[in-house]
């Protein structure tokens, strides 16, 4: 008798969260499923890890069906290392984070804790799905999701995703027979206009809260942005080598010796 796949299931939006409830649902449809999440929100941590602090890690029981699943109190990191070094037994087949409150698309790639778990478990080895709903509130609707995160999870783990390669999958904010179909993109081109709002406590202390918008410089229509925002769900496969390959040249051109 075939083994399950063994799936890590992951987030940034903190374990009781509606989006990763969703997704643990759909993977327990797949395959083995063990749980490590944060304990409260960790969004927009990107890349961090806990390095001057302690973590804690509290097995907890959200779902009755459920044996392994974890409430950790780092960051969407901490939770995939920790699981890897001191829950899990053997090596996943698979990791998936989400299902986020809100876009990943674009340049948002590089602030979400989602896709920073997703990438972690890829500098491991581990064929990983980052998964994002355009839709921000708690109460998002994600059950029009379920089908297409199946569909796409069962092909990776049939047809294997590239190495060192993490699909960045972004859903639009519609029902599901709405959704036109699944392309595959490049990431679009754009940028966040920031500010800081400078405030007064009720102590009279200032205080700053950061403000923005986002600015979508890419026309192209081969990119997860313009998928989105055309009906379709985006795929964007990301890698975490971040040398700029074309620039080597160049540089070694410079007066550096």
């Amino acid at each position: 008798m075939m083994q399950k796949p063994l799936i890590l299931v992951t987030n940034d939006d903190g374990i009781t969260a509606p989006g990763i409830r969703a997704l643990i649902d759909v993977m327990k449809e797949i395959g083995e499923v063990v749980v490590v999440a944060p304990d409260s929100a960790q969004s927009g941590m990107g890349h961090a890890v806990t390095i001057n602090n302690t973590l804690t890690l509290e097995k907890v029981q959200i779902d009755a069906e459920l044996e392994h699943e974890y409430a950790c109190s780092g960051t969407p990191v901490d939770c995939v290392k920790i699981a890897l070094g001191q829950i899990l037994d053997r090596k996943p087949d698979l990791c998936v984070s989400g299902i986020n409150h809100g876009s990943n698309s674009s340049i948002n790639v590089i602030y979400s804790g989602t896709m920073s778990a997703a990438l972690e478990a890829g500098m491991s080895g581990i064929p990983a799905i980052g998964f994002s709903l355009l839709d921000f509130s708690w109460n998002a609707d994600f059950e029009q999701v379920r089908t297409f995160v199946k569909k796409i999870t069962t092909q990776a783990l049939e047809k294997g995703i590239p190495k060192e390669v993490v699909l960045n999958v972004n859903f639009p904010r519609l029902q599901t027979d709405e959704i036109k179909g699944i392309k595959v993109c490049r990431q679009a081109k754009a940028v966040w206009i920031e500010d800081f709002d400078k405030r007064l406590s009720p102590n009279g202390k200032e205080y700053y809260w950061l403000k923005g918008e986002f600015v979508n410089q890419d026309k192209g229509e081969d990119t997860d942005e313009w998928a989105l925002r055309n009906g379709f769900i985006s795929i964007v496969p990301v890698h975490f080598d971040l040398t700029a390959h074309h620039a080597i040249n160049r540089i070694n051109n410079w007066e550096l010796v």
